[in-house]
């Protein structure tokens, strides 16, 4: 753990434990989301759902990069994840994203992708409200986060018919904001 940091973030005003527990919670969320996404994209399939495909699948991956990003800020500020697997899926931020009950209906598959994305959105923007001007290491990873997420709820918005978003898929160059807290 690091010591210093810690105590700098506390000194800074911010309830580390509570920190800690958002940024655990928003890790299990990640890491089920991850999981579900496989199940929601293994399903993405016909004339509808083939279009979807790799936009499901990079939002998958890069969920996953979020929870590998997130771990070690988790562990430096003296944190450490649950033992049991079932423990941390239902500790999620977020609600698990589950296929819908038709699961060759594509549109009812978005509206789940949406929601998972708009629950993501609405997690990071709370922590980067309390740690701004505080603790900046955790401010600049759940911002990076965060603006990732919020691509992944345009794309899926845009099928939905919701408007423009002006985003546009990776193609292979993932994680743009948040590789840095990977290596």
């Amino acid at each position: 753990m690091a010591k210093v940091a810690r105590l700098m973030v506390e000194k800074a005003g911010i309830d580390v434990d509570e920190l800690l527990e958002l940024l655990i919670k928003n890790a299990a969320a990640e890491l089920t989301t991850y999981y579900y996404y496989t199940i929601l994209r293994t399903n993405l399939i016909g004339l509808e759902g083939e279009g979807l495909k790799q936009i499901a699948e990079e939002a998958r991956i890069e969920d996953r990069n979020h929870f590998e990003a997130l771990i070690p800020r988790i562990y430096e500020l003296g944190g450490k994840l649950p033992n049991d697997m079932k423990v941390f899926h239902d500790m999620s931020a977020c609600p698990p994203a589950l296929l819908p009950e038709d699961p060759t209906d594509v549109k009812a598959i978005l509206k789940v992708l949406v929601a998972a994305e708009r629950c993501a959105v609405r997690g990071y923007t709370h922590i980067c409200n309390l740690t701004a001007g505080k603790d900046h290491r955790t401010y600049e990873l759940a911002l990076a986060i965060l603006n990732e997420e919020i691509q992944h709820e345009s794309w899926f918005s845009e099928f939905l018919g919701e408007g423009p978003s002006g985003h546009f898929s990776r193609r292979g160059d993932m994680s743009p904001f948040v590789s840095k807290f990977m290596e």
